[in-house]
């Protein structure tokens, strides 16, 4: 069977399965899920525990010999299995594939990874673990469901927020859940279960955002200027370096100069994203971007850019920084920004 994260639970409650593949490329979510999984397996007897990890060079013979190998007392085990890289290769496949077929009604296979690509979703050894148990797939909250995220989580402990606290907790940890869930436990500790005011929020939350190149360019692209600007300041607190804040916006900019020069050519827009390099989900976000930015718009940020360019190497004088402000909210903004902050 194929699971969301959110319905683990109640899963778990029902009936165990034999076999478990739990995977996410966010380590709470993985955290909780292969511990509510430990916990529902202890209820039912299975005592004993053998941790295996698939790193390279790992011996798949183990996986058979951990699952043959109960003990005297006739304890049951969770045989739990790491996959550090999401793949375990053919012989991994090959071994995954024969456990499910001949599961062991006294043993318990719980399989993670901290992510899986969209090939190794396909591949034939999740088919089985899918067909002899569970195969749940966990997926972080996006942005606008963060506030959401975190009221229900303030729930558990009987606690309640407004919006305007429940957007500030979300600012404050954007891209972070392990430190949402520390501060979520911090206000647990620090105030009774009651209704929190924004200045107890305040008071308690620290600001732990944590963000990186790609959460910059997806903001550029979306033209999301409030997020652009908290972004850029996060990133200069962090002691990012400028000249690789320059590579990113950089890159978008060459893509929107390219492909917009193209539809002025009347050129078709799918060969055109492939030309620029543009896969998967950055395609929708790089349409939105063209609908804003036009062709000579991107050939001035590109001029912009290389100006910011000669001020890191000490050839132009001004703000960098504010620079990177101007020209990101110029993009975001479809060139308003530019003029109404010129």
């Amino acid at each position: 069977m194929l699971l969301k994260g959110e319905q683990l639970a109640a899963q778990l409650a029902r009936e165990l399965q034999p076999v478990y593949l739990v995977y996410g490329d966010e380590p709470l979510l993985l955290i909780e899920a292969a511990d509510a999984i430990r916990a529902a397996a202890r209820q039912r007897g299975f005592d004993e525990r053998e941790v295996l990890s698939a790193q390279a060079g790992f011996n798949w013979n183990e996986l058979y010999q951990a699952g043959g190998s109960l003990s005297l007392f006739g304890a049951r085990k969770v045989i739990d299995l790491r996959l550090p890289t999401g793949k375990p290769g053919r012989e991994g496949s090959a071994a995954l594939h024969d456990y499910c077929a001949r599961p062991s009604p006294d043993v318990l296979l719980l399989v993670s990874a901290f992510e899986l690509d969209w090939r190794e979703e396909k591949a034939a050894w999740v088919a089985a673990i899918a067909a002899a148990g569970a195969v749940v797939k966990l997926v972080a909250p996006a942005v606008g469901e963060l506030p959401a995220w975190i009221a229900g989580r303030l729930a558990r402990q009987g606690q309640r927020a407004d919006a305007a606290s429940l957007r500030f907790i979300a600012d404050r940890v954007e891209g972070n859940l392990l430190a949402a869930h520390q501060e979520i436990v911090k206000l647990g500790a620090l105030y009774a279960a009651k209704e929190l005011s924004l200045a107890e929020v305040r008071a308690a939350v620290l600001n732990v955002a944590r963000y990186d190149l790609d959460d910059l360019r997806s903001a550029l692209l979306v033209g999301d200027p409030v997020r652009l600007v908290r972004i850029l300041d996060g990133l200069q607190q962090e002691g990012e370096a400028p000249l690789l804040i320059l590579w990113a916006i950089s890159e978008e900019v060459r893509a929107l100069a390219q492909i917009g020069s193209g539809l002025v050519a009347r050129r078709p827009l799918e060969a055109l994203l492939k030309e620029a390099r543009v896969w998967g989900a950055r395609q929708s976000l790089m349409r939105q971007a063209l609908q804003r930015c036009s062709a000579p718009q991107a050939a001035a940020a590109l001029q912009h850019a290389a100006n910011i360019d000669r001020m890191i190497k000490g050839l132009g004088s001004g703000d960098v920084w504010n620079e990177f402000r101007r020209l990101a909210l110029s993009l975001a903004a479809g060139g308003r920004a530019a003029r109404l902050n010129g």
